[in-house]
């Protein structure tokens, strides 16, 4: 029984030790603890604080211990060799080294050590372990109170030093602890192993890249009818999506000011064919006269140029359709008395039958689309069939939309013929090469992501 006060007091030291480690605040504290402090449980001559990931944390007696010291390294080379040979606490001597590194024990250390391993685990600083060293031999008591501080100490330290929930180490320990899981199984047997393996092949399956984009059914080749000239329009002789044959008149400007130009130049000539008449009959007996016959003939053919011009104009002014199609063209209402100028579209005459599919492809969705890719339009009239065709070109530039956007035009043709009418609007599918799964997932959030964030 003499020894059982003593017992108490390192029992009460323990527990001491247990709630300092508790409170630290820092792993510098804990490794302080470690080092200096568990002398008040047993006594020793020097101790050491080693990780196999970093050598040397804290040296007993040293604010802060030098990686290049002889000591240092020394010290290192020896825990080294401790940690690989592995097992419990025990006592360790120089006869556990390698002659050479044996023969600097007794320069740096007590004759009597003892070796604290530490488990693999230790976040971040891997494995390790504690090295101490007394003048005096280990006892089994003291064996058993270092390994209860020990397990403490190194709970507290790994509550202190744990890392970051999204670190790559955390993940991937928590990935191995997962699929470690049955590890009495073949790994081909393993639950989680299988659906971890299954989850692999998914993502990795190949799908067809896809877009959507704005698309309607538009004319082939249409015939475009510009404004021959300068006017105002007066009427249309058609009406928006009317049958027209070649030569049918389509619509005409006004006529007022051209018929008054084209009276006035035709009274012009008359006058000018007038008075050249006039001076060819005075010049039979005045020589003088026959000088002014030259002038007056340029001044005829002047007129005359002039007269035939303004002709062409009113003849230009009555517009005809070049070809037999369809009138495709906004309401006329909308264009009579609406000034226009030479060159600006006013209709097209579209060919029945010859349609193909326009879609807009946003600046985001522009994936590689060669010649003949597959596309599908959904028209909004009949969401639930499609109208299949193949992708003709995509424009090279992208061209400003209605929304302030900017797209490219890709024109796709059909591969059968369809009684849609020309105009439909709905949602064109484009598809793109073979891509994985995961791919074809995250190609949208990670382009968001990056011009969010510039990454």
């Amino acid at each position: 029984m003499p020894d059982a006060p003593q017992s108490q007091d390192q029992i009460l030291i323990l527990l001491d030790l247990a709630r300092r480690a508790r409170l630290a605040g820092s792993v510098e504290e804990l490794a302080f603890l470690a080092v200096n402090e568990t002398h008040a449980l047993t006594s020793y001559r020097q101790a050491a604080l080693w990780f196999s990931a970093g050598g040397i944390k804290t040296l007993s007696g040293v604010v802060q211990p030098e990686a290049n010291a002889p000591y240092v390294q020394w010290l290192n080379r020896v825990c080294k060799i401790l940690y690989e040979r592995g097992g419990a606490i025990r006592p360790v001597s120089a006869l556990e080294l390698p002659p050479a590194m044996a023969e600097e024990w007794s320069e740096w250390l007590p004759e009597f050590g003892l070796w604290l391993p530490l488990v693999d685990d230790a976040e971040q600083e891997g494995g390790g372990g504690l090295l101490f060293a007394a003048d005096h031999p280990w006892q089994e008591d003291e064996l058993a109170l270092l390994q209860e501080w020990r397990d403490i100490w190194h709970h507290a330290w790994r509550a202190c030093h744990k890392p970051a929930h999204w670190s790559r180490r955390h993940i991937g320990k928590r990935i191995a602890g997962w699929l470690a899981t049955r590890s009495d199984l073949p790994y081909w047997k393993r639950p989680r192993l299988r659906l971890a393996a299954a989850i692999v092949v998914t993502l990795a399956f190949p799908v067809r890249l896809t877009v959507l984009a704005p698309g309607e059914l538009v004319p082939t080749n249409p015939a475009v009818i510009r404004a021959p000239i300068d006017g105002v329009i007066g009427q249309f002789h058609v009406s928006p999506n009317q049958t027209v044959k070649a030569g049918q008149l389509l619509f005409g400007f006004d006529e007022a000011s051209l018929v008054a130009r084209r009276d006035v130049a035709t009274q012009v000539l008359a006058t000018a064919e007038t008075e050249y008449r006039q001076f060819a009959q005075q010049a039979l007996s005045d020589s003088k006269s026959k000088f002014q016959l030259a002038i007056l003939l340029g001044k005829i053919e002047e007129k005359r140029v002039e007269a035939n011009y303004v002709r062409e104009q009113l003849e230009r002014s009555r517009v005809v359709a070049p070809q037999d199609g369809i009138a495709l063209f906004d309401d006329p209402a909308e264009w009579i008395g609406k000034p226009v100028q030479t060159g600006e579209r006013v209709m097209r005459i579209a060919v029945p039958g010859e349609v193909e599919v326009e879609a807009w492809l946003p600046l985001g969705d522009a994936i590689p689309l060669p010649g003949g890719t597959p596309v599908s339009l959904y028209l909004a009239s009949n969401p639930f069939s499609s109208i299949s065709a193949r992708v003709r070109y995509i424009a090279h530039d992208a061209v400003p939309r209605p929304n302030a956007t900017y797209a490219y035009r890709v024109r796709a043709r059909l591969e059968e013929r369809t009684d849609q009418r020309i105009g439909l609007k709905g949602t064109a599918k484009l598809y793109g090469e073979w891509v994985p799964l995961v791919y074809w997932m995250l190609r949208r959030p990670l382009a968001t992501i990056r011009q969010t964030l510039g990454v």
